[in-house]
């Protein structure tokens, strides 16, 4: 496996096209107070815009991303990009962050530090991990696969080549949203490298077994269950046409930045508590991601594939490692702990006192607290 050093360093031409489309961008007329009801607030989008323009400094966040000890490998045709953050302490443990949509590689950014040196943080160094961070394929400076029907599960295989290829025989495994599904099947594929996953979110594709054989629903499963549905019904509008006609959706928002804000933004900001609301900064950072490596047509094929392969198991299969959840409040709708251990080997569950779908950002202290908890059991 061939590694090499990574710098971001986009070309002016490219930031002077983002501005003159940015500064020409044609939205529609909104209704009168119709607000978020139907999905981006246009007065706040107009704002995001505005901010986007100008006083928006990109090269003072991809200066501060290149503080971050960054990376490509090509394993076998696939080129994957990532962090590896060496951690100080007397016998660092391997940890593999995964992120998920409409994130990227820098929801991590300030949990990173929290975890590769915890004495610097308040914390034991005998906690400290080696933290990987990759892009997931075909999300900002991954290559996307090369063939259709490569999801999550494939995604959990090119990781533990990653880590064989980083000199890690064994490693904890750490996600949420497509990083929990990808975390979830390195326990199923690999029970013999991973000695723990801590998560974040349940992946949406989880379906244990049910019927005669199996417990029956519990009233909090049947709860969890109808509040899914609503969700579904009400919000989840973006999975169904993202994993069924995501192309012509694709088209639009690789063209116009506007359209690409409105698209994530409405997600990232009506997913996320609001104590306190997610930094414009990050936001706008990574929006400009995804658009100065027009991925976001490739980062829904992870939701096309991941459909055609759930997280669903059969009668007497489990998720075999030990594993940790930590539930935020203002997370998408969670499962019941019942529903979890029917396929998952549950041995922490934490309520956590605030924080979204995007922990890592939000929330690192709280969850570098529980992820740290979670794997001393495991080292």
């Amino acid at each position: 496996m061939l590694i090499e050093p990574f710098s971001i360093d986009i070309p002016e031409s490219a930031l002077e096209d983002l501005r003159h489309r940015l500064l020409n961008a044609r939205l529609p007329e909104p209704l009168a107070g119709q607000g978020w009801s139907e999905g981006m607030d246009m007065d706040v989008l107009r704002e995001l815009l505005a901010y986007w323009s100008s006083p928006f400094d990109w090269r003072a966040q991809e200066a501060a991303l290149n503080r971050l000890p960054q990376f490509v490998a090509d394993i076998g045709e696939q080129r994957v990009h990532f962090i590896h953050q060496r951690g100080v302490g007397p016998n660092p443990m391997p940890l593999i962050l995964t992120h998920g949509w409409p994130g990227s590689f820098i929801e991590m950014q300030r949990i990173i530090p929290l975890l590769t040196d915890p004495a610097s943080h308040g914390g034991d160094p005998t906690d400290a991990f080696d933290v990987v961070v990759p892009s997931l394929p075909g999300y900002t400076f991954s290559a996307p696969f090369k063939q259709s029907d490569m999801g999550p599960y494939e995604v959990a295989g090119l990781w533990s080549e990653l880590m064989t290829g980083l000199g890690y025989d064994r490693f904890g495994a750490q996600g949420g949203d497509i990083g929990a599904g990808v975390s979830s099947w390195l326990g199923v594929r690999f029970p013999e490298r991973v000695p723990g996953i801590h998560l974040n979110y349940i992946p949406g594709s989880y379906r244990p077994p049910l019927g005669e054989t199996e417990p029956p629903l519990t009233e909090a499963e049947t709860v969890f269950l109808q509040r899914a549905a609503a969700f579904a019904d009400a919000e989840g509008a973006y999975g169904h046409i993202q994993r069924t006609k995501p192309q012509s959706l694709a088209v639009g928002l690789n063209d116009s930045p506007a359209g690409l804000l409105a698209w994530m933004g409405e997600k990232i900001l009506s997913w996320c508590d609001t104590r306190p609301a997610i930094d414009h900064d990050w936001l706008l950072s990574n929006v400009t991601l995804y658009w100065l490596t027009n991925c976001i047509g490739s980062s829904f094929r992870q939701y096309v594939a991941g459909s055609k392969r759930p997280l669903l198991f059969n009668h007497g299969e489990r998720v075999k490692p030990p594993v940790g959840v930590a539930l935020f409040p203002k997370e998408l709708p969670m499962p019941p702990r019942s529903w979890v251990e029917r396929c998952y080997n549950v041995e922490r569950w934490t309520l956590m006192p605030r924080g979204g779908h995007f922990a890592a950002l939000e929330q690192p202290e709280l969850l570098a607290e529980d992820i740290r908890a979670f794997f001393r059991s495991c080292r």
